[in-house]
Formats: structure tokens, C-alpha cells, sequence
């Protein structure tokens, strides 16, 4: 045997080996941080830890999650809404969105158009019986200037969103998330506050305007490391 190709094989191994633990360990860290989550609920003040969010990110395993200080603000909203969660677009906010919710007795309606994504959400779900959560596939559809989400039975929906996490579609939807206010206006509460993501970028401080305008509402840009917009319906 050739020594030079005895030597080659032991690095690929090495590699998916490290692969494999750095697995495990984020395995491991989520599944610690959602128990700690979890029990955080339980206590008066519901202060939801930087750190174990912070755990939960890196769990997940996302570079694109919510950064934490949007993460926590939809947190608190819906701690605190007072009528059923909206969710455009999928993900780890899905799961603690859902936890939430679930503490107070609050139904989420989840959208989100990648259905082996939307997969792995639900599977979580299941994993971590979080019932408060409805997760729809909704695929992008045109609505003539727009494509937004299709939003399956929308007339079969009785209650009124008072809360609305939008982190979608994703950016390079024809139109970005303005498709939200029109196809959902009438869904929504007259004091309905919309959070919206990515509020550094230009394209959703015009959509924001655009609602602003629609809904009446009062418009504030937050946050420090990555800000959002936040706009409370009838409150201009």
C-alpha cells in the first residue's frame, strides 16, 4: 500500500467527525434552552433571557434567524396581545412565538411558502407539543402589482389578528412584504401593531410608509444592531 494514500483518508473522517459533534452539541444546547425557556414562562415578570434566546439561536442552527432584539420584542407582543398572532414567514420565532402564545391561551397563524422548511418547523412543533401554532404552506401568488402569500380559507377566518410578526416573504418577492396590509386588511384589528423586520433597509421603510398611511397607524423605528419597525394601527 502506497503510504501517501494511507495517510489521505484519515482527514475527511476527522472533519465529519467534528461535523458530527457540532451537531450534537447544538442538538443538545436547544433542547436545554427550550426546557429553560420554557420554565421562564413560569415565572411573574415572563422576562424572556437574552441568554438562553442567544442558546436557542445557535441551536437552531439559522444565520438568518431574528436577531435578538426583534426576537424579544415579538415576544413581548405577543406575551401581551390581545387577540389571535399573525407570523409571515417561518421559522425559530415559530417555536417561541408558539410557546408563548400557548401559556396564554392565544392561536398563531404561521404563513410560510418553502414547504421542506415549513416541514422542519411543524416537525419541531410536534417535537416540543406546541399546539398554539397553525403553520400554513402558502406559496407566493401574484395579486397584480404584488405576489404575496396565498393565503388558503382566508374568508373562513372569524378572528382578527392584533398582533402581526412579518419577517416575509423573503426580500426578493416582487413587491417585498407589502402584499401583508392589502390582502389582510380586513383580518386585522383596528389597533392591530405590525412588527416589522430588516427596518434598516429602504425598501421596508417605503412598504412601512405605505401602511403607515393605509392603517392610520404611528410609525417607530427600534432597535440597535439590527432595527425593525413597529406601527400601531389607528394610533396616528
Amino acid at each position: 500500500m502506497d503510504p501517501s494514500t494511507a495517510q489521505s483518508h484519515p482527514v475527511p473522517v476527522r472533519s465529519e467527525f467534528r461535523k458530527h459533534l457540532r451537531k450534537l452539541r447544538r442538538r443538545l444546547t436547544f433542547w436545554r434552552a427550550m426546557h429553560q425557556f420554557k420554565r421562564g414562562l413560569l415565572s411573574e415578570t415572563q422576562h424572556f433571557d437574552p441568554r438562553v434566546l442567544s442558546d436557542l439561536v445557535f441551536g437552531w442552527g439559522n444565520p438568518w434567524s431574528a436577531q435578538l432584539e426583534f426576537l424579544i420584542s415579538s415576544l413581548e407582543y405577543v406575551r401581551d396581545a390581545k387577540g389571535p398572532v399573525l407570523e409571515c414567514g417561518s421559522g425559530l420565532s415559530t417555536l417561541l412565538i408558539g410557546v408563548v402564545a400557548q401559556a396564554r391561551g392565544v392561536k398563531v397563524l404561521s404563513l410560510e411558502n418553502d414547504p421542506p422548511y415549513a416541514a422542519r418547523v411543524r416537525d419541531f412543533l410536534g417535537k416540543y407539543d406546541i399546539r398554539s401554532v397553525e403553520l400554513r404552506v402558502a406559496p407566493l401568488k401574484s395579486y397584480g402589482d404584488f405576489d404575496w402569500y396565498e393565503v388558503p380559507d382566508l374568508d373562513a377566518l372569524r378572528e382578527k389578528f392584533a398582533v402581526v410578526i412579518c419577517d416575509g416573504p423573503p426580500g426578493k418577492t416582487r413587491g417585498g412584504r407589502y402584499g401583508l396590509v392589502p390582502v389582510m386588511l380586513e383580518k386585522l384589528t383596528p389597533d392591530c401593531t405590525i412588527l416589522l423586520d430588516d427596518g434598516a433597509r429602504a425598501e421596508e421603510q417605503a412598504i412601512a410608509a405605505r401602511w403607515k398611511t393605509m392603517l392610520s397607524a404611528s410609525e417607530e423605528i427600534i432597535g440597535r444592531e439590527k432595527p425593525f419597525i413597529r406601527l400601531v394601527a389607528g394610533a396616528a
